[in-house]
């Protein structure tokens, strides 16, 4: 990602229940890391047009409409170890926007200077629970998320199947 580009970055915290018997950090827990930091830039990133208000970039959608996952996809680089108080080092950012959805780009490290671990885009759509259908975004919540934009992080080509 070039360095231009806004980004969320923030630390989480490496716990024991996050190694498998192989004494690497397992892939379903690179995921709940993932998740968190979502979560973190969902309701808490900093937003300087919404002084006084919610901040995160989901600080203008109305109660009652959460973000659900609609597809997740992650590329793991390199192996993760556990290293005791050592963080993960995570770094997000929307990566397309639509009508009622849209994409988090994400990189997990474990060392400040070292290439990516894992990369991932997410999609996620707004829900309206009321109306059991998806919830059409606000000019000011797609300008928000917009704060945020940068390219698609680069994914492994699938194989075709023949």
């Amino acid at each position: 990602m070039a360095p231009d580009n806004p980004v969320y970055e923030c630390e989480i915290q490496a716990r024991l229940r996050d190694v498998n018997l192989g004494g690497h950090v397992d892939n379903v827990e690179a995921i709940r890391v993932l998740d968190e930091a979502r979560i973190q830039l969902l309701r808490f990133a900093p937003m300087p047009d919404l002084s006084g208000e919610r901040p995160g970039l989901m600080g203008r959608v109305p109660d009652g409409i959460p973000e659900l996952v609609g597809a997740q996809r992650i590329d793991y680089h390199a192996e993760m170890r556990w290293v005791p108080f050592q963080p993960f080092l995570v770094r997000m950012w929307v990566s397309h926007v639509g009508g009622s959805s849209f994409s988090i780009a994400s990189e997990l490290r474990v060392v400040a200077d070292h290439p990516p671990a894992l990369v991932a885009e997410t999609s996620l759509v707004l829900w309206d629970h009321s109306a059991a259908a998806p919830w059409r975004m606000s000019d000011e919540v797609r300008a928000d998320l917009a704060a945020y934009a940068g390219p698609p992080v680069e994914l492994r080509e699938r194989p075709s199947v023949r």
